[in-house]
């Protein structure tokens, strides 16, 4: 996510780090390069301008010229002024009222709306402990409510039917009244997209809104459109009365022009970013997590919440008590742990929302392939209990009947059971102080200053 950006913003501050002092010289090519990078990275005209204005001013002035360490105090300015145009925190949705509390979905064809709802409703029922119902109003599109009857079921969400031949108002009118008979606490209203904006749209889902008098009205759009992204959540805003937006497709986003322009642009606040293609993929925004992201400042808070949602606790706690008794981890724990992993969204998600990891997550992209792992799952499947209990039993003859079932060649199965091996030796050192030992011997090997 938004790695040309970050790209260009890592090396500009890179080179203000080493300035013993700025002048306005050094500072107006710093803020050349960073003006550079947001047209580079699509973000619209004016929200560049006022951006660099903003920055310039407090830049100039006595706060970065006089401090102590200007080139930190240059990249906190940056950091700051990122948050201001992307909103200032995070704006959770508005539930606070009796009972459905009604959202209504809006966008164009093809911007991930209908997954979005599925994800939206997983979200609230896991985090907000809600029961939700779906509907969808989209007559249009022969697929459309079978595909979000299909993702209702996936996510546990109550299916609220509706048909092709009905009218967008009178599915609306009926869903609150079966939302209601379920004592659903949330409803959420999946309407017909188009290809484009056209008044036909507009006037249909204005009907629509007018029924259903939403609490929230949430525009969903591709991130990747950048400015047009910007510029199609104006025009819905002009015509509904959008309470925020949610920004799909984030991940293939290389650029985040998207993310930088929409708030300044519409003054709505961006509440979710679609963040892949699964129905776990939705994340609320936060201005100062994504800024520090785009900074390669790291993201530490999202990354603690992602696993206290995600980590299987009482999975974790059986291998944290068994590492504690000094009891040796089988294949089980192996496979569960990469599971762990996978979960959280693989090796590059983690690397990227950890300080000063960018350049290494570049670096790991396309050499560090999460498929490794549903590999490796995929060989201990193929094996008895009594094997992944005991890997010392597996043999040659054992190893060839693992990898046919698994479907890879014998070498895999072999570099399996190695690093297993090599995960056993190290968990030992850490018992009986092995860690402390290893510690002091590192520290009489490095270099004085």
């Amino acid at each position: 996510m938004f790695e040309n950006l970050s790209d260009r913003l890592r090396q500009t501050m890179r080179s203000l780090r080493g300035q013993a002092r700025l002048t306005e010289s050094n500072i107006q090519d710093a803020l050349r390069e960073v003006r550079m990078a947001l047209l580079e990275a699509d973000v619209a005209l004016p929200v560049v301008r006022e951006f660099i204005n903003q920055v310039k001013e407090r830049a100039v002035g006595r706060e970065v010229i006089d401090s102590l360490n200007p080139g930190q105090v240059f990249i906190k300015v940056v950091h700051e002024e990122l948050i201001k145009i992307m909103g200032e925190s995070n704006e959770s949705l508005n539930l606070r009222v009796q009972p459905p509390a009604i959202i209504l979905m809006a966008g164009l064809q093809g911007a991930g709306k209908t997954t979005s709802v599925g994800k939206l409703a997983r979200f609230l029922k896991e985090r907000e402990k809600k029961k939700v119902a779906v509907v969808s109003a989209d007559v249009y599109r022969p697929a459309a409510i079978e595909q979000l009857k299909t993702v209702a079921g996936q996510v546990g969400a109550d299916f609220i039917p509706s048909s092709g031949s009905e009218n967008p108002v009178y599915i609306a009118r009926k869903a609150v009244e079966s939302a209601k008979l379920m004592n659903a606490d949330v409803l959420i209203v999946d309407t017909a997209g188009r290809l484009h904006i056209d008044e036909e749209l507009m006037g249909e889902i204005k009907e629509v809104h007018a029924v259903l008098d939403p609490i929230e009205t949430l525009f969903v759009v591709d991130s990747m459109t950048g400015q047009d992204a910007a510029n199609t959540a104006k025009a819905f805003n002009d015509a509904l009365p959008l309470t925020g937006v949610i920004l799909t497709k984030i991940d293939g986003d290389a650029r985040g022009g998207a993310a930088l322009s929409i708030r300044h642009i519409t003054q709505k606040p961006i509440k979710f970013l679609g963040v892949g293609e699964k129905l776990e993929a939705l994340e609320p925004f936060h201005p100062d997590r994504l800024a520090s992201r785009i900074l390669d400042m790291g993201d530490v808070l999202s990354l603690v919440e992602e696993m206290e949602a995600k980590v299987d606790r009482e999975e974790a706690e059986r291998i944290t008590n068994k590492f504690k008794k000094g009891e040796g981890l089988d294949l089980n724990d192996f496979k569960a742990q990469m599971e762990q992993m996978l979960n959280m969204g693989g090796i590059n998600t983690l690397l990227t929302k950890l300080p000063g990891m960018g350049d290494i997550a570049e670096k790991a992209k396309g050499k560090v392939d999460d498929r490794i792992f549903v590999q490796k799952i995929a060989i201990i499947n193929s094996m008895t209990p009594a094997e992944r209990a005991d890997h010392k039993l597996i043999k040659a003859p054992r190893r060839k009947r693992i990898a046919d079932g698994s479907g890879v060649n014998i070498q895999e199965v072999h570099k399996l059971l190695k690093e297993f091996d090599q995960m056993q030796r190290m968990m030992k050192q850490f018992k009986g102080g092995g860690v402390r030992k290893m510690m002091r011997s590192l520290k009489g090997k490095m270099p004085r200053r």
